[in-house]
């Protein structure tokens, strides 16, 4: 791998994680499109470190609390948050521990994943135009945020987009776009340290496997993933999804022509 492909795919994790937009789709479509070699276990491990860093950062005066009040204070709004975050983790762990054979081989069919791209884009439209965006992220209840958390198990399948789907279904359920946000990045922490450590071990049994681009891919996917969480959290304050919506339509008409194109 070049230096400029770990930049490349550094970047599409950090952005894709947080935007509404597939990070997955992008690791398996830039490759594809471009026709470069597959970088392998050691490299996706290496992303996903720098996403875990970049939203523990971020968020980790917010975590302290969580852990602080859920363990002592379980009545206060941080201490349920805390375990309706911790409930909203299981659905998507389950489906990544079930599913994790047909994540790698059938799920990474480029049709497929075009058709998530738009499919999802549409209901996220959807719901940035129906939902009542009247409920902040404390006041979410213990439903709602088990719904989020059934819903994040259908980003197992790449284009689908983690909190592409955490932030529609958040917006269906009747949170406003800031508190969708907050709560997807919130609800990502676990998700990503599982996968995270999941696949660790075997990146640390072939230290040799630790290069130059593993460092520069990690170190990119770090700070774009801060950028874009700040990013993100700013921009919902004024304005909608609509351009994430017509990215997504761009991308999975790109990739279904190109599929057509080299059959």
């Amino acid at each position: 791998m070049t230096i400029l492909q770990a930049v490349v795919l550094g970047l599409a994790q950090g952005l894709g994680e947080f935007l509404p937009i597939s990070s997955s789709a992008h690791l398996v479509l830039i490759p594809w499109l471009l026709r470069w070699t597959d970088p392998g276990l050691t490299f996706d491990v290496a992303l996903h470190v720098g996403t875990l860093v970049a939203v523990v950062l971020y968020f980790w005066k917010d975590w302290w609390q969580l852990i602080l009040q859920g363990f002592t204070d379980v009545r206060s709004v941080k201490g349920r948050l805390f375990w309706y975050l911790a409930a909203a983790s299981v659905p998507g762990a389950l489906s990544g521990y079930l599913l994790e054979k047909k994540a790698e081989t059938v799920f990474r069919s480029p049709m497929l994943i075009a058709v998530m791209l738009i499919g999802m884009g549409i209901l996220l439209y959807w719901a940035d135009r129906r939902g009542s965006m009247k409920i902040e992220i404390h006041h979410i209840t213990f439903g709602t945020s088990l719904c989020i958390g059934i819903s994040q198990a259908l980003a197992i399948i790449p284009g689908v987009s983690r909190s592409g789907v955490t932030m529609t279904t958040g917006l269906l359920m009747g949170l406003n776009r800031e508190g969708a946000a907050r709560f997807s990045f919130l609800l990502s922490t676990p998700i990503i340290f599982g996968a995270a450590m999941v696949k660790l071990p075997g990146v640390l049994s072939n230290p040799s496997a630790i290069t130059l681009d593993f460092i520069i891919g990690t170190t990119v996917s770090c700070l774009t993933g801060i950028a874009s969480i700040g990013f993100l959290l700013r921009y919902v304050q004024t304005k909608d999804f609509l351009p994430f919506v017509w990215y997504r339509f761009l991308l999975g008409a790109v990739v279904m022509m190109m599929t057509m194109v080299r059959l």
